[in-house]
């Protein structure tokens, strides 16, 4: 008779490291791309490849650890659908260590491109590892970089609870990560002017660091010269928390019972109830 797996924390975390890799690969991958190649993508490629890098990387790591592949999706979920708090910082570890992988291997690929086109390594090219006010050329407050930041995540995070909870029509199994990446994508091509939508701590930390150690000495700054790093990191810990609160509190409660509902934000497995810790996003 097979012995059922147990999940562990370490392969969880394994899960998590690996699953926001792939997600980096291709979010800082098609960036690199469009500013170091003439005429090789714009806008929308962007787009597409950040959530199709989000919808991959689900699909690696949504069995074993749930898939948050985002600090402010560990913590959303921890703080309302029973996620256990002592993961909160080894998942959030994980999947920046993930993040920071990933953009070193980008940052290794892509270093003769970018020397052509940006040898000083300067603000011209740092928006390839990480976010800036207005995308680094428009007069973008960090006020409202902030904000934009919050409502983002926040959006983000009402959207992934919406999809991936059974009672309210979630899509089968296969589809969810798809869907969950076409949120990505969407959010990408509205929000994606003032902040450049990190609406993920572990996306642009990483990267950033990866960045500041290879080179690029104002990593941490915006175009301004004014200390911005911590808006990507504060901002979508605060938006995940109100998207996901906002999903908890408005549309929940109102939604029919069921007798063996999934955990909301688990990727649907078509398994028997599994444990609350599974949950899934970019």
């Amino acid at each position: 008779m097979d012995v059922p797996h147990k999940r562990t924390l370490p392969g969880e975390l394994v899960a998590e490291f690996l699953g926001t890799l792939v997600l980096i690969l291709f979010g800082v991958g098609v960036v690199a791309q469009v500013v170091t190649g003439k005429g090789l993508g714009d806008h929308d490629s962007i787009a597409w490849a950040w959530g199709l890098g989000v919808t991959f990387g689900v699909y690696v790591a949504a069995r074993i650890s749930g898939a948050h592949l985002n600090p402010a999706v560990t913590l959303a979920l921890a703080a309302f659908k029973g996620f256990e708090w002592r993961k909160v910082v080894p998942y959030a570890l994980a999947q920046t260590a993930g993040a920071f992988v990933a953009a070193l291997v980008v940052r290794l690929a892509y270093a003769d491109a970018i020397a052509n086109v940006d040898p000083g390594h300067t603000i011209a090219t740092q928006g390839i590892f990480s976010t800036l006010p207005g995308n680094g050329s428009l007069p973008i407050s960090i006020g409202t970089a902030f904000i934009d930041q919050v409502i983002g995540t926040a959006i983000l995070l009402f959207l992934v609870l919406a999809v991936t909870d059974m009672r309210n029509s979630a899509p089968v199994q296969w589809m969810a990560p798809f869907i969950i990446g076409l949120i990505v994508v969407a959010i990408g091509m509205a929000w994606g002017t003032n902040a450049g939508y990190a609406i993920n701590p572990a996306r642009d930390f990483g990267p950033r660091l990866a960045s500041f150690l290879t080179g690029y000495s104002t990593a941490f700054q915006d175009q301004n010269g004014a200390l911005y790093f911590w808006v990507p990191i504060v901002a979508p810990f605060i938006g995940g928390l109100l998207g996901a609160g906002a999903y908890v509190w408005l549309l929940e409660r109102h939604l029919p019972e069921d007798d063996e509902p999934n955990e909301v934000g688990e990727v649907p497995s078509g398994e028997p109830h599994v444990h609350p810790q599974r949950a899934t996003v970019s």
